[in-house]
């Protein structure tokens, strides 16, 4: 494999443990990049956010969305939602794929055996 992939994501998350299998099952190399274990660079969010957009990659369905205070949650924008995505890693939807050139957002078989076709 000439590039590096990477997954992004939090180690307890049950999609990320199926992208993982997933990777490992066809013997792709790949580095796991936890948010809580390695943090999150302002500068990687940004590349990120440039790619997939922060509302693509808010999770509003999950714990730590419902646990921000509703005057966050009605007035967010591009600005408040990296604040928020910086703060609270979690909140960024899982996983997310760095492959050679490219930014996946989301796992599912199909998806990502289009990636590796």
């Amino acid at each position: 494999m000439g590039h590096p992939i990477t997954l992004y994501g939090i180690s307890s998350c049950d999609t990320i443990r199926k992208a993982k299998t997933w990777l490992k099952n066809r013997q792709i190399e790949f580095e796991f990049h936890d948010y809580r274990k390695q943090g999150l660079e302002q500068k990687l969010l940004e590349s990120m956010i440039s790619v997939l957009g922060w509302e693509a990659m808010l999770n509003r369905r999950g714990t730590t969305w419902r646990a921000l205070p509703d005057t966050v949650k009605e007035q967010i924008d591009q600005a408040s939602a990296m604040r928020v995505m910086l703060d609270n890693p979690a909140i960024i939807k899982r996983p997310i794929l760095a492959t050679a050139n490219q930014l996946h957002l989301g796992f599912s078989d199909r998806q990502y055996q289009e990636i590796f076709s």
